[in-house]
């Protein structure tokens, strides 16, 4: 469907992409990885028409259509959001005028000219283009995208120019989501979606028939939409057959390899430079000298790969003692004039708790967050703080507090304490900040890396209840490792608000709700309550289904038809590929096996180089065979999510 051929792009001094050559098929589900500053944004404005390459060319399969959503930057105004977001749809929208104003003339024609009958053909014409279209279910369609997407009801007669940044930028999803474009170009989509809606995009995108191309933060969210995943390293793309998971292994074994090689060519030159340097001045060793020396410029020298951020073994400071109860909110009401976030609220938080915050976005989540910190007080009701309890709360006003006149590695230095003080700079690196970016001034940072600095600067400071408010926001993939890490062997009691689930899963074992006004608290991590709250919506549907007898939202038979030609067309290459590995292990099981039975023979291990060379083979095809198995699992995954839920 697309095309890459050999494109190129630099910037002055910077080299984004070197020859990128690679091909996107009708299906494929790809996310677009790599560190920041590494160009995925650019690489899906090339695609999208918006950035030309200095050399290379983007080839499109004819009839192919794209929609693109970059991070923020949309805003729309002057229409209602019913009617802002139906516009996506305006081809429907233009049949429908088209037919309303035939059939007008329709009346005034005589039903013996050629004039009548050809508009009747029309007609008839466009009514069946309607129907193939099911334009009958626009409103419906407009709806459940909206309310997907965490709109409600009472929005749809909302001027669009009344909602914020993060609901423009889900206005614009919602839009690209309703014109089902042949390829779909995301970039960042989930940063403005609270849990529940993340949650709906991802069961969206699963059933999405077009091809996908997203560039996300997310592992959760990659795992369960992508099933390619293209890399960026070193102004390269490398292309993984798997999701983010997959690929995070994959590579790091290709890592392990290509350090194991730079290591054996690194004693292999320093080897061969011995003996120039030795022989170099022996006649009789001139000959074997230059060989040498013409080898070792042939050479092409294996790079080392940059440091791995997520071995840093970054700790908190041991944090002071303190009473069982940490925090306590007695009847705590917030009203901002006549607006209600929360009434009557009690909460108690005790010693070690690892709590997560969810909610929808603008059910005041942020607003509880800095009322358990101390740092707004409730409009009614108290709030208790625990013997000897030392807070630490991050949120985005904290890059305001930073000293201007500072560089980076200062402004964390000034707080450091004991063994955090030794490893500063790479703490500092895991918060992408390195090399020289470590003498800037606080002063020329952008709002990212300021944010990214409050935070590394508040690790440091010793505490024992610690409150975060989207910590990983501007953070990337090894960054959040390393936060998740140090958490994760935190002894202290900690609240975190987040919607990265693959973040919070491994480390909150409570979850507490905000929603309506109220809160409350589930047991578990994030995946359980989702589940909980699925639960819960299945149980209303099956009590409302109960009580009318019918079941709400019945799907059409036709659509349920469509849906499931659909589900087989995805699943077909998937099957295809499943059934070449079980072919592919099946050979290589009995090729392991044949070297066994050789192997049984004593005779088998004095072979000198024969053997070596055998065994080779031998740990290749066990290789071979673990990789394989592990495809063939992760095929059989997809394939068990995208089953077709019984009747």
């Amino acid at each position: 469907m697309l095309e890459i051929d050999g494109v190129h792009l630099q910037y002055g001094h910077q080299l984004l992409f070197d020859d990128i050559s690679l091909v996107v098929g009708p299906h494929d589900r790809a996310g677009l990885v790599g560190l920041n500053g590494t160009g995925k944004s650019t690489f899906l404005k090339m695609i999208a028409g918006l950035i030309e390459p200095d050399t290379g060319r983007f080839t499109k399969a004819k009839g192919m259509t794209h929609g693109y959503l970059p991070q923020d930057g949309i805003e729309c105004h002057g229409r209602t959001l019913f009617t802002e977001v139906e516009h996506a749809l305006d081809d429907i929208i233009a049949l429908r005028r088209s037919i309303e104003e035939v059939s007008a003339q329709l009346q005034t024609l005589s039903h013996e000219s050629a004039q009548y009958r050809d508009a009747l053909m029309m007609l008839g014409d466009w009514e069946r283009q309607l129907e193939d279209a099911e334009a009958h279910k626009v409103k419906s369609r407009v709806e459940r995208v909206l309310l997907g997407l965490g709109f409600q009801m009472s929005d749809m007669t909302r001027d669009t120019g009344e909602f914020s940044g993060g609901w423009q930028m889900r206005i614009a999803l919602a839009k690209l989501l309703l014109r089902e474009p042949s390829l779909l170009l995301l970039d960042e989509p989930t940063n403005h979606l609270d849990i529940e809606s993340q949650r709906w995009l991802e069961d969206w995108l699963r059933r999405y028939r077009g091809a996908l191309i997203v560039v996300s933060h997310d592992r959760a969210f990659l795992d369960t939409i992508c099933d390619r995943t293209l890399a960026i390293h070193r102004s390269r793309i490398e292309d993984y057959a798997g999701n983010y998971t997959y690929f995070e292994k994959t590579s790091a074994m290709l890592r392990e390899q290509r350090r194991i090689a730079a290591e054996k060519q690194r004693r292999e030159i320093e080897k061969t430079q011995e003996f120039i340097d030795r022989f170099r001045a022996k006649a009789t060793k001139a000959a074997q000298v230059q060989s040498r020396i013409k080898a070792l410029e042939k050479v092409d020298i294996i790079e080392a790969e940059e440091e791995d951020y997520t071995a840093i073994a970054f700790r908190f400071p041991p944090p002071p003692a303190s009473g069982q109860t940490v925090l306590k909110l007695d009847g705590v009401s917030k009203f901002y004039g006549s607006l209600r976030v929360f009434e009557k609220v009690d909460f108690q938080l005790e010693r070690g708790e690892r709590i997560a915050i969810v909610g929808p976005n603008g059910a005041g989540k942020s607003t509880l967050v800095r009322i358990l910190a101390g740092a707004e007080p409730p409009t009614a009701g108290t709030r208790t703080e625990g013997l000897r309890v030392a807070v630490a709360h991050f949120a985005q006003h904290q890059a305001d507090e930073l000293d201007p006149e500072l560089d980076v590695f200062e402004t964390v230095n000034a707080v450091a304490t004991g063994e955090g003080k030794t490893r500063l700079r790479s703490l500092l690196g895991a918060f992408l900040f390195r090399g020289d970016d470590v003498f800037k001034r606080v002063s020329v940072l952008s709002g990212g890396e300021r944010n990214r600095l409050a935070l590394a600067r508040l690790l440091l400071r010793p505490f024992n209840c610690l409150i975060l408010d989207e910590p990983t926001n501007h953070l990337d993939m090894r960054s959040k490792a390393v936060l998740s890490e140090a958490i994760k062997h935190y002894e202290g009691t900690f609240i975190i608000v987040s919607h990265d689930r693959a973040f919070l899963d491994p480390l909150v074992t409570k979850v507490l709700e905000v929603r309506d006004g109220r809160i409350r608290v589930f047991p578990g991590n994030v995946s359980y309550y989702l589940d909980a709250t699925e639960s819960e919506r299945q149980a209303r549907t099956t009590a409302a289904t109960d009580t009318t007898g019918k079941k709400p939202d019945a799907e059409d038979p036709r659509e349920r038809r469509r849906r499931i030609a659909e589900r087989n067309q995805r699943l077909a290459p998937l099957r295809k590929k499943a059934t070449a590995l079980e072919e592919q292990i099946a050979r290589l099981e009995a090729e392991v096996a044949a070297w066994e039975e050789q192997m049984a023979d004593p005779a088998f291990f004095k072979k000198g180089n024969n053997t070596k060379a055998a065994m080779e083979s031998y740990n290749a095809a066990k290789t071979a065979i673990e990789a394989a198995y592990e495809e063939w699992s992760r095929l059989d995954e997809v394939m068990k999510k995208d089953a077709e839920p019984p009747e």
